[in-house]
Parts: C-alpha cells; sequence; structure tokens
C-alpha cells in the first residue's frame, strides 16, 4: 500500500512555527496548485485552484521557516493525513494535511528563472522506499524511412 503526495506550488503564507514541550518544531503553512481546463459549455478556458495544508516537523520546520516565504514556488513530498478535532463551539471538525517528508524551493516570487537548490531531504536515512526517485527522460523515438516518428500513429 501507497500513501504519497506530490505536489508542486506556491506558498500562500510563510510557514508558522511553534515549538513543542518536548522541544521538537513543527511548522504550518499552504500551498496553492492550478490547472486549467476548458468548459464544455462556453469553450472558455477556466483556471480552478486548490488550497493543500503542510505540516513539516522538526529539522524540516526549522529549514521552511528560515527558506521559505509566502509567493515561492516550492515542491512538496509527503504523505496524506486526515485528523478529527474539536473547535471552540465543540463541534467536531475534519482536516486534511500532507505531513511532509521532502521539500525544495523551485523559484522565489518575481525571480523569472529557477531558483532552486534548497531541498530538506526525509530525515530517515534513504532506502529504496522512502528514496526520491529519479528516472532519465525516456529516448526520442527513431524516425523511419520516411523521417516519421512512429509516435505520429498513435490515435491520441
Amino acid at each position: 500500500m501507497v500513501n504519497r503526495v506530490i505536489l508542486i506550488g506556491n506558498l500562500g503564507r510563510d510557514p508558522e512555527v511553534r515549538r513543542l514541550e518536548s522541544g521538537a518544531a513543527v511548522a504550518k503553512f499552504s500551498i496553492a496548485t492550478s490547472e486549467s481546463y476548458q468548459d464544455k459549455t462556453s469553450g472558455e478556458w477556466k483556471d480552478q485552484t486548490e488550497w493543500h495544508e503542510i505540516v513539516a516537523w522538526r529539522n524540516r520546520a526549522e529549514q521552511a521557516e528560515r527558506i521559505f516565504k509566502k509567493g515561492m514556488t516550492v515542491y512538496i513530498e509527503g504523505k496524506l493525513t486526515h485528523r478529527k478535532y474539536t473547535d471552540a463551539n465543540n463541534i467536531e471538525r475534519y482536516r486534511t494535511e500532507v505531513v511532509a517528508n521532502y521539500m525544495r524551493k523551485l523559484k522565489d516570487p518575481g525571480s523569472g528563472g529557477g531558483g532552486g537548490g534548497n531541498y530538506f531531504p526525509s530525515e530517515e536515512p534513504a532506502t529504496a522506499s522512502n528514496a526520491p526517485q529519479t528516472t532519465a527522460a525516456p529516448a526520442a523515438p527513431a524516425n523511419d524511412a520516411n523521417g516519421e516518428s512512429p509516435a505520429d500513429d498513435l490515435p491520441f
């Protein structure tokens, strides 16, 4: 079974960090992801934005506090969690969050180019099950005798 979430989006606010009695740091922040789709009835292109609540613990929380700023484009990898709590009016509420185990700054707001390089790997040693996977881009298909790519024949 797998519980893995990968998000690339923009920070909606600076991380809010607090320290527990045990001394462990916990950071909370939100990122926005967007996608465009074409409305079937009007043919008009529309944008849809989703907000995701992110929680980072210990060293990753402290690094997020130092490096992440509102508006940055970031890469987040983690697991999806759900928790139940009771609000001030004694009403049960539910919250869905992504607990980050790998984070990377991709771009500062207004920088135009990539600003990557800061990453926060998992605190666990890399294993086949938790190491970030890297794959090479597939090679371009060879052209046939007419100079056309076999991919041109695909129906989709």
